[in-house]
């Protein structure tokens, strides 16, 4: 009977697992394209941040008061504690969305899927454990994949590819320590998306004014709002980045920062292929189709690496608990 209530609960383990893996890997390839589509009409990126953390607050704040979340209120301690992780997230999409204004989708997605690489580094200097051989070397094919795909097409943009690298850095922070802080203050997804949004208005609203994006940010946002086309776009991109932001934390807490990446990687791989006809387009190049495929042997290999290593885990714990009865 506790062998059968222990398979039920793995199994339902590896469920939310996976439905959390899959629903941030379609969450984040949709936003890529829809944040593209918004600057390329509205270049003023920092304001659109500061428009989507300030819906994502409203709306989890108005839900806790009617009810339909039973998300805490703000507590000053924790603010504290999570206030790096709010500062990491920001900085990441900031860099992230100047980088779009100037860099093709097939290459903003090749330079973010060395952000794995960056997670592993990160991880061995903040005292995780050591991953295996199969998974480092998995993540290690994986970045080879994504350099022979940009030696492809280096259409160089100095700006945009300086934004994206710098991201890829401030993104690994920030998976890092929402992993982190989502263990250790038994935070839902739910209550570490409102702390992030309602911290990271002060630091945003201080960034428009000082990057003298605000006013005319506002006055051409009037302006456009106008245009039923772009009305409906910079919609979906308020409604996109709560949805994204919460499968990001819900994936990084279910599963892990490594992981969480790892799907980045793969959805990428969707990414690349539709920015090559969506949104301008680029032309192919054979080297970006051989990168591509390293790229997804690498997570598929990765993926493997991952089972084999929980499945031995669970062997070896069932083995300890009849060795223990005995």
């Amino acid at each position: 009977m506790e062998i059968r209530a222990d398979a039920a609960t793995e199994t339902t383990s590896f469920s939310s697992s996976l439905i959390a893996a899959v629903s941030y890997g379609f969450a984040s390839m949709a936003m890529v394209f829809i944040n593209k589509a918004v600057l390329m009409q509205y270049a003023h990126s920092m304001t659109l941040l500061t428009l989507q953390q300030l819906v994502t607050t409203l709306l989890i704040h108005f839900g806790r008061k009617m009810g339909y979340t039973r998300a805490r209120g703000v507590d000053v301690a924790t603010a504290k504690q999570l206030f790096p992780v709010s500062f990491f997230y920001n900085a990441n999409v900031a860099f992230a969305l100047a980088s779009l204004k100037g860099v093709n989708i097939p290459m903003y997605i090749a330079i973010k899927r060395l952000t794995p690489l960056a997670v592993l580094i990160a991880g061995s200097f903040l005292g995780k454990g050591r991953p295996t051989i199969q998974v480092t070397l998995s993540v290690i094919l994986t970045a080879a994949g994504v350099l022979i795909a940009a030696l492809g097409d280096f259409s160089f943009d100095l700006f945009g590819y300086s934004m994206a690298f710098i991201s890829v850095f401030f993104q690994t922070m920030y998976l890092v320590l929402v992993e982190k802080s989502g263990a250790e203050n038994g935070l839902s997804s739910v209550e570490i998306m409102f702390y992030n949004s309602f911290l990271s208005l002060p630091f945003l609203m201080f960034l428009i004014i000082a990057t003298g994006e605000f006013p005319d940010s506002l006055s051409v946002l009037f302006a456009k709002s106008y245009s039923f086309s772009f009305l409906v776009i910079l919609i979906l991109s308020l409604v996109m980045g709560i949805v994204l932001n919460f499968t990001m934390f819900l994936c990084t807490i279910v599963n892990s920062a490594l992981t969480t990446t790892i799907v980045g990687v793969l959805k990428g791989v969707g990414s690349t292929t539709f920015g090559f006809f969506l949104l301008g387009g680029v032309q192919v190049h054979a080297l970006n189709v051989t990168g591509l495929v390293i790229n997804t042997a690498g997570g598929v290999w990765y993926s493997y690496a991952k089972y084999q290593q929980k499945r031995s885990k669970t062997v070896k714990l069932v083995t300890d608990v009849e060795a223990h009865r005995k």
